[in-house]
């Protein structure tokens, strides 16, 4: 248990210190604009005489408040570890620029941040900031947390373009397109996925489920079309942010069991937000 939390701690490092390294060595010198609250950081910081590290940090701090209240302790706690060491990192790793192509820290920047951003998810955590502002709103409008993450990159893509030129805007755009391509390969762009697990284990796996997940789990006889094996299909539906827990209580009780994940388009009828 405590080799897992470090594992994932120093995940958690490394993701916030790839962060930093693209923002500090390839965005921030090429004024090009990162993503959620790292990019809203980036825009005040013209304006003020904070840098972007302590603005991303001071953004963070009631975001995490809600976010122990409404999304959950360990979750919130690891997320806002990622925040601080990444504003941490952002004030030491000094602002430099290695290359004169904007189109290169564009591309460099946005595959860096994505790389740390992607693990990091992985692993059961996020970069805080707009993942939990938007798992919050979610929850109370009931809309897509996509939406949420479309309407600030937006707000960010447009108020850069009108202050700083669209030239940097469409840069921005770039950095974006990056990034997603590069987590959607680590993690998963999806927000909800439904789970299909064919094991011989289905009570013991049921209980280590409801241990640590509050999710309904519908069961499916099956059987082996080659061995005519009996077995159970538990069939469960998660958010990204579940993964990380539910693959390793597969690993742990029936390392043996067939797995299927698949993305969820929409679900119709109760689905526990909470």
């Amino acid at each position: 248990m405590y080799l897992l939390q470090a594992k994932k701690l120093t995940i958690v490092i490394i993701g916030a210190l790839l962060n930093a390294i693209g923002m500090n060595c390839f965005l921030i010198p090429a004024n090009v604009y990162a993503s959620g609250f790292a990019g809203v950081a980036q825009l005040i910081a013209n304006w003020t005489p904070l840098s972007t590290g302590i603005l991303l940090f001071l953004l963070n701090v009631p975001v995490a408040v809600l976010g122990w209240l409404k999304v959950g302790k360990s979750f919130t706690l690891y997320s806002f570890l990622s925040v601080a060491f990444m504003s941490l990192f952002l004030e030491i790793i000094p602002v430099n620029a290695y290359s004169n192509d904007i189109l290169l820290n564009a591309v460099f920047g946005g595959v860096i941040s994505a790389v740390g951003v992607g693990f990091t998810l992985k692993w059961g955590a996020s970069t805080g900031g707009m993942d939990i502002v938007a798992m919050i709103l979610s929850r109370v409008q009931d809309k897509p947390v996509g939406t949420y993450f479309f309407t600030l990159n937006s707000i960010i893509i447009v108020t850069a373009g009108y202050l700083y030129g669209w030239e940097k805007a469409l840069y921005t755009l770039v950095t974006l397109y990056a990034a997603t391509r590069v987590i959607d390969a680590i993690h998963t762009r999806h927000q909800k996925l439904t789970v299909m697990i064919v094991t011989k284990k289905s009570d013991e796996l049921k209980c280590a489920i409801h241990e640590k997940l509050v999710r309904g789990i519908t069961m499916i006889p099956a059987r082996g079309a080659f061995s005519n094996e009996e077995r159970d299909m538990m069939m469960i539906v998660i958010t990204r942010y579940e993964l990380f827990d539910l693959e390793r209580i597969i690993k742990e009780v029936d390392p043996n069991a067939f797995t299927n994940i698949v993305q969820t388009t929409a679900i119709f009828g109760f689905f526990r937000k909470e």
